[in-house]
């Protein structure tokens, strides 16, 4: 409960200042998006002060030394990534890259320090999986990523691409490979508005030509990705590989549960075929049901949940559907005008964060974005893209957020108490808890003899829906209803059912066992699910609402009737539109909805035990109907801003402070988010020559760290020591062990640090090299005195000890940021 007193001695802080239920909840009173493609021309805006702040990456090179920098606040941001889409699909027309061990090869045909070193300007850090090197869980699958050796080699490449399509039947005619007589043909999607992602696929293009593929290169952005990649059957081939890129989370994340599943499992309805029962799809049971048991908590122990995620790691780096190249460092920018930017380690500067917290002398803010509008706006299976929700976040409250620093789970409007019977227990569900019957359409009791492994009660805190009708629980109830309904297939043919949405909320459906409404604002919840840390169980059977009942009412009824889908594959597949409430055509069939349902004097079957009477819902339908007629959509939503207006015109989204006495946030209440004291390693006195077979002793330095992770590498690759190493004073001593130093190879062997604290969850990364050389029986006396060598023998001992001293020093510098 440790995260609940956190939140009430802020909201006692904060109201001693009069800043609870103050007028609104942000400085700015308005929030101008506009669009900036070029990102040249964006930095000069913010210089000069046209924008604020800029949403997007500006290259290293344009802000590398202080006259460029000057006007500006340069914050280093991490989360983002790049990656390899791969088509395994088993086509009519011949496809290599359904051989594993051709898309396998693919990690020795990508030159990932020359994409970070060259391409990204060093901003970055080589990836082998999904996690990266600032991911709290990188560290419990260092070993497992360290242990496939990826390092560019396209001689290799080549022999296990060449044996592959040999055994295929394929030929290699004249340096080209042929099957049935015809060119081996790959088509590149490659990322046409993204520099570094335009460089590597044109790299990888050219190397495989050079392997001997026919090679077909299509440019596009994320729109043509939509539809191209994303929306197409994988064995209809339109694309045979495609340059992904990855935006920081929303939010920084403590235990990734999803981020295995999203990446590398064909449950999450992400990867090549995208559930679509139309289509091809690839299939992997073994990763779906490690990834499955890591989301759902299905495991014993925190040593077991780190086996499911160094298993599922090794399984998906072999698979190799999806390949990881690089972790992003992203270069913001701000103007120095603007106070109170909030750097979330998962999302960046665009946390839902910096918006509310930002001020300048200006009663408004303007941030430039990469692009206005690139997916759909719906809060189903829409918003996939990190453009759209860096301006959603902080149009909505959640129920439960991320500390932008830890990942721990924050009370955002719902605070808990948690009761579990562990992972080997169950607690009783009361007889009078209630369960949706997707059966029988309506809820029923769960009965006797009902058990649960966990039970959460929330207090949840209402405001107004910006429409002006209060939150009530009927919200919380037609939520879960519809996570329930549209969460599980009860037969064939179900029309509550889309290819992207159910598979993923199916896992959390089949662990909910009940729900009992205690009051008018509390709610008990009963679940099959556990964790070592009972913050994610709360976090796991959190319900909350992210717009109103009746504009999901409006949405499902849309679907249901088959005018638009929630999912994109959905609409692609029924040749319909991806429903997106910002555009004036969905919000018009939403408001049409609406308007048949007052008129019918329509309810929903999951509230028409719980309200009696019609003006209870004559009042909802008619401040949608009429929020929809004013503003020309149906975005409505519970956040300290609202969406004013969007205009595909002139590339901009407008939203306003929402100015209500309901709303339960002031301005500058998460003002202590501003500043972090992040962990640093300071001093590291490594020799640069270790003798094998002595023990040697490392002194190093830091602030702020609560653990030092430390690995050594030997020149091989192999693993020869680790640990974690408590850090109770800024100084702490490093010891590799005499049998330890054994194992040291020729030539450079590898220490790499990592320093994190319990506050700071990012860690501060120290890597550098050494030799190892043979013990010496007697070690020759050095004089302090170097005088002119008299043979060939001092001329070695002189020639050692400068080796040493050279080494010693710039292993120093090699320090990783």
């Amino acid at each position: 409960m440790k995260f609940f007193l956190i939140f009430m001695m802020l909201v006692l802080y904060m109201s001693s200042l009069g800043y609870v239920f103050a007028e609104k909840g942000s400085y700015a009173e308005s929030v101008k998006f506009i669009q900036y493609l070029d990102e040249n021309t964006a930095l000069e805006e913010v210089r000069n002060g046209n924008l604020d702040l800029y949403y997007y990456r500006i290259s290293s090179d344009r802000i590398e030394n202080t006259k460029a920098r000057q006007g500006l606040q340069i914050f280093d941001s991490t989360g983002g990534s790049y990656s390899i889409l791969v088509n395994p699909a088993v086509s009519e027309r011949f496809n290599p890259f359904s051989i594993k061990d051709v898309r396998f090869a693919l990690n020795y045909l990508i030159d990932r320090k020359l994409i970070v070193n060259e391409l990204m300007g060093g901003f970055g850090t080589t990836m082998v999986s999904n996690y990266g090197p600032f991911d709290p869980d990188y560290l419990t699958i260092i070993k497992q990523a360290e242990s496939f050796h990826f390092k560019y080699n396209p001689a290799l490449a080549d022999e296990l691409i060449s044996n592959s399509m040999y055994d295929a039947g394929a030929k290699k005619i004249e340096g080209i490979w042929t099957v049935d007589g015809k060119p081996v043909e790959l088509i590149l999607f490659i990322r046409s508005d993204d520099p570094v992602r335009k460089s590597i696929g044109e790299i990888l293009a050219s190397e495989l030509d050079d392997l001997g593929f026919s090679i077909k290169k299509e440019y596009g952005d994320l729109n043509k990705a939509f539809v191209v990649v994303y929306g197409s059957d994988p064995a209809d081939m339109k694309w045979s590989l495609y340059t992904e890129g990855w935006g920081g989370r929303s939010a920084f994340v403590r235990y990734d549960s999803l981020g295995l599943g999203q990446m590398y499992s064909p449950w999450f309805s992400n990867m090549p075929g995208f559930n679509d029962p139309s289509y091809w799809n690839y299939k992997n049971d073994y990763l779906d049901s490690l990834t499955q048991k890591i989301y759902t908590g299905n495991f014993t122990s925190q040593e077991e949940r780190t086996k499911l995620i160094q298993d599922a790691t090794i399984e998906g780096v072999n698979e190799s559907v999806r390949i990881f190249i690089a972790s992003v460092i992203d270069q913001y920018v701000a103007n120095d005008g603007v106070d109170g930017v909030i750097n979330d380690f998962g999302a960046g500067v665009p946390t839902r964060f910096t918006p509310i917290n930002s001020r300048t002398d200006s009663d408004s803010l303007t941030i430039g974005v990469k692009q206005i509008y690139q997916g759909a706006w719906n809060p189903v299976m829409g918003l996939s893209d990190s453009y759209s929700t860096h301006i959603w976040n902080i149009l909505y409250d959640p129920g439960i957020f991320k500390h932008p620093y830890t990942g721990e789970n924050l009370p955002i409007r719902t605070s808990w108490k948690v009761d579990t019977a562990g992972p080997g227990g169950k607690l009783s569900v009361p007889s009078d808890a209630v369960i949706w019957d997707s059966i029988k359409q309506r809820w029923t009791n769960v009965g006797s003899d009902i058990k649960s492994t966990s039970k959460v009660t929330y207090d949840l805190t209402f405001s107004d829906w910006h429409n002006g009708q209060p939150m009530d629980m009927n919200d919380i109830l037609y939520s879960l209803y519809f996570t329930l309904e549209w969460g599980s297939e009860s037969h064939l043919g179900d029309k509550t059912f889309d290819t992207e949405f159910t598979p993923r909320a199916s896992q959390i459906v089949n662990t909910i066992i009940a729900i009992k409404q205690i009051d008018e604002d509390t709610i008990d919840v009963y679940v099959d699910y556990w964790h070592f840390d009972e913050s994610e169980i709360a976090n796991w059977a959190s319900i909350w609402s992210v717009m109103p009942w009746e504009v999901y009412y409006s949405m499902e009824n849309a679907v249901i009737d088959g005018k638009t889908s929630f999912s994109r594959s959905g609409a692609v597949s029924k040749g319909v539109n991806w429903l997106s409430l910002i555009i004036p055509h969905d919000a018009i069939l939403l408001k049409e909805n609406l308007q048949l349902f007052r008129d019918s004097k329509k309810i929903p079957k999951p509230l028409e035990e719980y309200v009696d009477g019609f003006d209870y819902f004559d009042k909802r339908y008619d401040s949608s109907i009429n929020w929809i007629e004013s503003n020309n959509h149906a975005v409505i939503s519970n956040g300290p801003f609202y969406l004013d207006g969007y205009s595909p015109e002139s590339r901009t989204i407008r939203v306003n402070a929402f100015v209500d006495d309901s709303y339960p946030f002031g301005r500058g209440f998460w003002s202590d988010f501003e500043n972090a004291e992040f962990p640093k390693i300071t001093g590291v006195l490594m020799p640069g020559i270790v003798s094998k077979g002595e023990q040697i002793t490392i002194p190093i330095q830091t602030k702020h760290s609560s653990k030092l992770y430390y690995f050594f590498t030997n020149s091989e690759g192999m693993q020869i020591s680790s640990g974690i190493k408590e850090i109770d004073s800024d100084s702490i001593l490093l010891v590799l062990k005499e049998d330890e130093t054994l194992l040291l190879g020729d030539g450079a062997n590898d220490l790499k640090l990592f320093a994190i604290s319990d506050d700071v969850l990012r860690p501060d990364i120290y890597a550098t090299s050494f030799l190892a050389t043979e013990a010496q029986t007697q070690l020759p006396k050095v004089s302090l005195t170097v005088e002119t060598p008299r043979n060939e023998s001092d001329y070695t001992i002189l020639l050692v000890i400068v080796i040493a001293v050279i080494v010693f020093f710039v292993a120093k510098l090699r320090k990783i940021i």
